[in-house]
């Protein structure tokens, strides 16, 4: 029975975060929030990512 309430709250948390998102006309463009990123940010994020690549083709070294 537990399970089905944190379930049915998060689903209506969703559905109420994308009512306001709709009402208020917020877009979301994940593009678009890179572009406001700093140099250092964008060379830690693409450090980060190239070592996760490397990581995930090679999982068991």
């Amino acid at each position: 029975m537990g399970w089905i309430l944190l379930i049915g709250s998060l689903l209506v948390l969703g559905f109420v975060t994308d009512w306001i998102a709709k009402k208020r006309n917020v877009q979301i463009d994940p593009l678009k929030g890179n572009s406001r990123a700093t140099d250092n940010e964008r060379i830690y994020t693409e450090t980060y990512l190239h070592h996760q690549r490397e990581t995930n083709s090679h999982p068991y070294l």
